[in-house]
Formats: C-alpha cells, structure tokens, sequence
C-alpha cells in the first residue's frame, strides 16, 4: 500500500475537529511521520500504534508542525521494552523546543537525531530517498522531497515561494503546499499564499496539488479557487483523515 493520510491541516493553531499540520506516508509497510503539529498524535494513532512508526520528519521548530512530537516521545519512552530509537529528521530548533517541554526525558533516549536541511546530502529512509533544502520562514525551515521508484512527494512545510522550493518539486508526482495566505491578506515572503501553491506547482511541472496549512476560520473553497487560477493541474484542498492514494 502507498497512500499518504492526512493528519491535520490548520496553520497556527487547531480548530474543533481539526488538528495543526501533520500527514502520514505509508510505503509499501514503511511509515514515516511527517510533522507533528498539535492534536495530530491521537489522530496518527487511529492508523498505527506509536511503535510501528519507521522515521519522522518535521520541517521547523514552530509547535503546529512539532507540539506533538513530544506526545510520540513520551509514548516511546515509557513503552516496555523501549523501542529502538526512531529516526529523526529535522532542524536544530526542533530538538531544543521539544526538550523543552521534557524536563526528565531525553529526547536523544527516543529519537536517533539527524539535521536538516542537508543541502547535498541525500539520506536513505527505507525506501524512500530524503532530500530537503533551506526554505524562507520566520525560523530555520527545511523543505522536503521524497522519493522511492514510480512516486516524488514534495512538502512546503509553512515556507514562502522562491526557486528553492520549485526545484524540490519538481516533477513531483504530488506537491503538499501551504495555503496560509489567500484572499486580500497581506503579501509576506516567507509564507506560501494559495495562489503562489499554484504556481509553484506549476512552473515545478506537479502532477497534482494538495493545499493545506489554512489559516483557522478560512472558507476553504477560496484557496482553491485562487489556486486553481494559476495552476491548470488536479487541487485538493487537504482535510483531517483523507486517504491519498500514491
């Protein structure tokens, strides 16, 4: 099975029935996390236990993308016998604001640490081949590309538009982007509006799109829409619990 599941698609914070930014890639029995905002834990574990996961990667350290990265630490910590230590791709920032809220528990007892982004180095996950680059935000960021024979998933994270993420999607098969920004509100370049998703997507040649991190109370049809006026190819607007065949 190769299909990726939606966790959560609020920016900032959640909203009632919704989580903040997360997803799970399944790869043919591989798992891997892919952010862990808040209230996406109990949601992943609808779809596997927090032992059955392979690796995590969480693109910043802001807590919509990692609040619940401690939850999984902390189920993985006190799991008898402790699990071995899950593979954890990420920037600096992550580790230091989520062992901040572990004043017993050592995050490196859980997690075997490795920084993004890593500019030229490709890292293997199973399957899956991981490469990530520097992408604008309000704190270091890493966006991610992944791929494995027949399938390339690229992920914005929360970033602004720029060359970098245009090269890390494309050709991809599947882009994951931002939708912080739609509408009449204000222009800031390191934040992806829905319209900018679009022509990421684009100039990147992405065979589809899916639009997330939506701003909490936004009509989803509006980033859509301003999507779809600059990007000619299939957009889905993400929701909590969607199956995405890969």
């Amino acid at each position: 099975m190769r299909r990726l599941t939606v966790l959560g698609t609020s920016a900032a914070h959640p909203e009632a029935g919704r989580a903040a930014s997360g997803f799970l890639l399944e790869h043919d029995g591989y798992r891997l996390a892919l952010d862990l905002g808040y209230a996406t834990f109990p949601r992943l574990l609808h779809h596997t236990p927090a032992t059955g996961l392979d690796a995590v990667v969480i693109t910043h350290e802001h807590p919509d993308h990692c609040a619940d990265l401690s939850a999984l630490a902390r189920a993985r910590y006190f799991t008898t016998p402790r699990p071995v230590r899950l593979p954890l791709y990420c920037p600096a920032g992550v580790v230091r604001r989520v062992q901040a809220m572990e004043p017993s528990e050592d995050l490196h007892d859980v997690f075997d640490i490795h920084p993004l982004p890593a500019h030229a180095t490709v890292h293997r996950l199973g399957p899956l081949r991981l490469e990530s680059a520097a992408l604008p935000h309000h704190v270091p960021h890493a966006g991610v590309r992944l791929s494995a024979p027949g399938l390339t998933l690229a992920y914005s994270g929360d970033a602004g538009p720029g060359p970098a993420l245009t090269r890390l999607a494309a050709g991809a098969d599947l882009l994951i982007a931002g939708a912080t920004l739609c509408g009449t509100q204000a222009h800031d370049p390191r934040l992806l509006s829905a319209a900018q998703a679009g022509t990421t997507a684009r100039d990147a040649g992405a065979a589809r799109l899916l639009l997330t991190h939506f701003w909490p109370g936004t009509d989803r049809s509006l980033p859509l829409a301003e999507a779809r006026r600059t990007y000619g190819g299939d957009v889905t607007a993400a929701e909590e619990d969607m199956h995405l065949p890969l």
